[in-house]
């Protein structure tokens, strides 16, 4: 049954809040260093700084992530996550954390074997504030599933490139319901290291984006992964998103010091901008 219960918006109030050195999201793979490390890295990330919160839902195929994601996610599903186990911890994550917006970024194979009603119910009684996925086509939430994230108070965020349409971008935009743009920054997957001329296409792209008098804000993705990249990012966009250097911190510690490894990367992350 679809609940009429409509949640805070968390994101919209994130932004509103915006840090004067621009808004931090985080991702992490769920289940990862280790199958009890979600609630804890979670808090703790919050408790850093971090303004979202989004999570990685565990898929065998993660087709738009790096081998540092992957490796995540492969990790993750060999130590028995799952999606009924990741509910249960979220649970727990949003009376840690009740006020930071939480993000589910997944694929939609994991979600159909779920069922999108059951998955959005579940997501939206812990505390879920919005969906990414990728391989989701817009036209088809428009489409078939608008009423059913609108019910449970889900957002859906969508990606953008320097690819995309003046026309296709304004599109996205109307589709989203006061949440933000996801910019992937350039070509290829999450993690990559941006070269100058990626740099110069991102800052020339970002600057097209005002004329479009978009209702939405946009942080920028992919290649973010200290406080040097994150100052850059912030200055052409809303704020900016890190996952692959805080996945591989995460990887490259005991999984007991995952907490505070995590906290000590958002630190330094935003060590010049408060």
């Amino acid at each position: 049954m679809i609940s009429l219960q409509v949640p805070p918006n968390r994101i919209a109030r994130a932004f509103a809040a915006r840090p004067t050195g621009g808004l931090l999201s985080c991702y992490v793979t769920a289940g990862f260093p280790a199958p009890d490390a979600t609630v804890p890295v979670l808090a703790a990330l919050a408790a850093a700084g971090t303004d979202i919160l989004e999570i990685g839902v565990p898929f065998s195929d993660p087709v738009a992530d790096g081998p540092v994601i992957q490796a995540a996610n492969g990790q993750a599903l060999a130590q028995g996550m799952s999606l009924t186990r990741l509910f249960a911890q979220l649970a727990e994550v949003r009376r840690a954390v009740p006020d930071t917006p939480l993000l589910l970024m997944g694929y939609l194979n994991p979600v159909l074997q779920f069922g999108f009603e059951a998955f959005c119910a579940a997501a939206a009684d812990v505390g879920i504030d919005g969906l990414i996925l990728p391989d989701l086509p817009p036209a088809e939430v428009e489409a078939r599933y608008a009423p059913i994230l609108r019910a449970h108070g889900l957002r859906m965020v969508y990606l953008i490139t320097p690819r995309t349409p003046p026309a296709r971008i304004q599109y996205l935009d109307g589709l989203t319901d006061d949440a933000f743009l996801y910019v992937v920054s350039g070509a290829g997957t999450t993690g990559y290291h941006a070269d100058a001329a990626t740099l110069a296409a991102q800052a020339a792209f970002m600057a097209t984006l005002p004329a479009l008098n978009l209702r939405n804000p946009c942080l920028l993705g992919f290649g973010i992964r200290d406080a040097a990249t994150f100052r850059a990012a912030c200055a052409l966009a809303d704020g900016a998103i890190i996952g692959s250097a805080l996945v591989q911190a995460l990887a490259d510690a005991p999984p007991a010091d995952a907490p505070a490894v995590a906290a000590g990367f958002v630190r330094q992350v935003r060590s010049n901008d408060r």
